[in-house]
């Protein structure tokens, strides 16, 4: 499974734009667009699922599933457990510690 979140920042740990990454996945950019449009986990054909992750797994991306462990040595980010993005209206009041005022 993957997060639409965790595609756009996939795409930009990679530093490439949707029409790249449909280019890597055989994909059209309407459906990355929807797939980054959509509001969690990323539903659709399941051809089309195995294609993007597969893309991104090439292109060097680890996808971590919630509460796994990550077993490469890499760089990455990763999302708090317990926090809710879109109760963030606003990134930029984030305090120091990374907690919000």
């Amino acid at each position: 499974m993957i997060t639409a979140p965790q595609l756009r920042a996939a795409r930009s740990l990679l530093g490439i734009d949707q029409r790249r990454l449909a280019e890597l996945s055989g994909l059209s950019v309407p459906t990355i667009q929807r797939m980054e449009a959509s509001g969690s986990i990323i539903r659709g054909n399941v051809d089309s699922l195995m294609k993007l992750i597969a893309a991104l797994e090439a292109a060097g991306i680890e996808l971590i599933g919630e509460g796994a462990v990550s077993q490469g040595g890499g760089r990455g980010v990763r999302l708090k457990s317990g926090f809710d993005p879109a109760k963030a209206s606003d990134a930029g009041n984030v305090e120091p510690g990374g907690s919000l005022p």
